[in-house]
């Protein structure tokens, strides 16, 4: 497999999973069989918003920006390595598609909230994962057209 198409296969996974769990929870509201008719709809939906970000930015390629660049970032702390700011990126990228359209600062309360489920091994809080998943999030939002920050950060 070439390693565009696995880089898309990687995004739109990404997007799959998301969406299924957000389609999944919101048709919780409609009981059983609405959790499972959200989830696969939100699946649906998710690996395509997975698979576009995926066109504009290589999860390999966003991966490596921040591994090369993440000691300059403003919010670096020397006692944290990679292990530590790696899963917050990764964060800002599976979860942008997820919400794309909306501001990161309108969704940050539900980040926060999901972020102790899904970072790992990373011993960064949320308040000092937060500008590193913000990063991220700014990093897809600069690549995509028509997705840039609406108040220039």
């Amino acid at each position: 497999m070439s390693n565009v198409k696995k880089d898309h296969s990687i995004g739109a996974g990404t997007g799959a999973v998301a969406g299924a769990i957000t389609g999944a929870a919101l048709g919780a509201a409609a009981g059983p069989i609405g959790s499972v008719i959200g989830a696969v709809a939100g699946g649906v939906v998710g690996a395509k918003a997975g698979d576009s970000i995926a066109e504009a930015v290589n999860p390999t390629d966003y991966t490596e920006h921040f591994q090369r660049e993440y000691r300059n970032a403003p919010y670096y702390n020397s006692e944290r390595d990679w292990d530590d700011y790696g899963p917050a990126y990764t964060y800002g990228y599976s979860t942008f598609g997820q919400y794309r359209g909306r501001e990161f600062d309108e969704v940050e309360p539900d980040l926060e909230r999901e972020w102790s489920d899904t970072r790992g091994d990373s011993r960064l809080e949320w308040t000092e994962a937060r500008s590193a998943v913000r990063d991220g999030w700014h990093h897809i939002e600069r690549a995509l057209p028509g997705d840039a920050d609406r108040d220039g950060r």
